[in-house]
């Protein structure tokens, strides 16, 4: 038995961009696109750069660095008039 729903073809998509244009305009649809766009592009150049990093991390090992934390350092006491100090 066939699927009842398919992929949209040409005239479902036709019919959506319509209907975009009606509800929210031919500036808004131009802004999110020109945005989605620029998503796009931008993500394909973090892509490109965390690429070129894991390249040069393999040729030369990066150093790794410790991180001190500060456990043993006490809180100081609360103020004798606030409800903890009780």
């Amino acid at each position: 038995m066939p699927p009842l729903i398919g992929y949209p073809g040409l005239p479902e998509m036709a019919i959506i961009a319509v209907v975009l244009l009606l509800v929210f305009g031919v500036g808004k649809v131009a802004d999110v696109g020109g945005a989605l766009g620029r998503s796009i592009r931008e993500f394909r150049r973090e892509v490109r750069e965390g690429q070129k990093d894991e390249e040069q991390g393999k040729s030369e090992p990066k150093s790794e660095t410790k991180v001190e934390t500060r456990s043993e350092e006490k809180t100081p006491p609360p103020p004798s008039g606030s409800p903890m100090a009780h």
